[in-house]
C-alpha cells in the first residue's frame, strides 16, 4: 500500500464525494420536503453534461457553456415539474416510481435521437488542464480539485441559504410539517416548484462539472441515482448536513475500498483469494454501511427534526 497511492485516492474520494453531495441535495429537498420520489433526478445531471457540451460547441467557452445548461436544465426541469410531475404529488410512492421511471426512459431515449448514442466529451478549460504538484512526486489534476472546491463552495451556499433565509426558513419547516405551512398561507405548490427547479440545477451542475473526466452517454445517470438515494438513507431523509456527510463517507469508502481492498485482504489470505474476493467486497461496501447506518439509527445519521 503506498502512502502516495493513499493521498490521490482520497482526494478522489472526496471528487466524487462532493459530486454525489450536489446530486443527493436536489434530492434530498425533492424527498424531503415534497415527500416526493423522483427517479428522473438521475436524468437531470445526464441532461447537464449533454447541454455543457451542446452549449460549448456553439460558443467555445466553457463558462457560457456552464451558465447556459444550468438556465436550460432549470427550464427543462419547471417544465418537467408543471407537466408531469405536479400532477403526481399527491398520488402514491409507487405511482410516483413508476411514472418517473417512464421518464427515465423516455429521456434516455430522447438523447439518443438528439445527440446519438456514441460517448461525447467536454475539454477541461485551459486555465484547468494542469495539474499540480501535492508533494514531491506526486501530481494531481487541477480539474479535480476545481470539482472538490466547488463542491463546498455549493454546501456553504446551501447551508446559508437552507438556514439564513426566509426561503430556506420555509423549507426546513415543510420537510418536516409540510401541511402546517401550507395551512398558514404560505403557496406550498409555489414551494415546491422552487424546491424542484433548485434541485434540477445542482444535478445539472454536477453533471456538467464531471462531463470533462467522464464520457457524456445515456444513461450515465443512473447509476449515480442509485447512490444518490443510498446517500439519502445514510444521511436522513430531509437532512442537508446529513447528506453532505453521508456523501462524503460514501465517497471515500467507495473509493479507498476498490483501491486497497486487495491489499488489506492480502494481510490476511493468500494473494491469489484475495484478488478474486476483494472486488466482490469493494463493490458492496457502500450498501455494508448503508445496513449498519440503519441497523443503529433507523433514520439515518442525522435525520431532519421532526421525522
Amino acid at each position: 500500500m503506498s502512502f502516495t497511492l493513499l493521498i490521490v485516492q482520497t482526494l478522489n474520494g472526496l471528487q466524487f464525494g462532493v459530486l454525489l453531495f450536489l446530486i443527493a441535495a436536489g434530492l434530498t429537498l425533492v424527498f424531503g420536503v415534497m415527500d416526493f420520489i423522483n427517479l428522473a433526478h438521475g436524468v437531470q445531471y445526464m441532461l447537464g453534461a449533454y447541454l455543457a457540451v451542446m452549449f460549448y460547441a456553439l460558443t467555445g467557452n466553457f463558462l457560457i457553456a456552464l451558465i447556459a445548461a444550468l438556465a436550460a436544465a432549470l427550464l427543462l426541469g419547471l417544465l418537467l415539474e408543471f407537466t408531469v410531475f405536479r400532477h403526481l404529488y399527491d398520488r402514491d410512492h409507487l405511482e410516483q416510481v413508476i411514472a418517473t421511471f417512464g421518464i427515465i426512459l423516455f429521456l434516455n431515449q430522447g438523447v439518443k435521437v438528439v445527440w446519438g448514442a456514441a460517448p461525447l466529451s467536454l475539454p477541461i478549460p485551459d486555465m484547468f488542464s494542469g495539474t499540480i504538484v501535492l508533494s514531491p512526486g506526486i501530481l494531481y489534476p487541477v480539474w479535480r480539485l476545481m470539482i472538490i472546491g466547488s463542491g463546498l463552495a455549493v454546501a456553504l451556499l446551501l447551508y446559508l441559504l437552507v438556514s439564513r433565509t426566509r426561503v430556506g426558513m420555509l423549507v426546513r419547516a415543510g420537510a418536516t410539517h409540510a401541511r402546517i405551512v401550507s395551512a398558514l398561507g404560505v403557496d406550498i405548490r409555489r414551494l415546491f416548484m422552487i424546491v424542484f427547479g433548485f434541485g434540477t440545477m445542482l444535478a445539472a451542475f454536477a453533471g456538467v462539472m464531471i462531463a470533462p473526466i467522464l464520457s457524456v452517454e445515456p444513461g450515465m445517470g443512473d447509476s449515480v441515482l442509485i447512490l444518490a438515494f443510498v446517500v439519502i438513507v445514510i444521511g436522513g431523509i430531509g437532512s442537508m448536513r446529513g447528506a453532505f456527510i453521508a456523501a462524503l463517507l460514501i465517497g471515500l469508502v467507495d473509493t479507498l475500498g476498490r483501491s486497497f481492498a486487495i491489499d488489506i485482504l492480502r494481510l490476511v489470505m493468500p494473494p491469489s483469494p484475495a484478488r478474486t474476493v476483494g472486488p466482490a467486497i469493494a463493490s458492496m461496501l457502500i450498501y455494508v454501511l448503508m445496513a449498519l447506518v440503519l441497523y443503529f439509527r433507523p433514520a439515518g445519521l442525522f435525520p431532519a427534526k421532526g421525522r
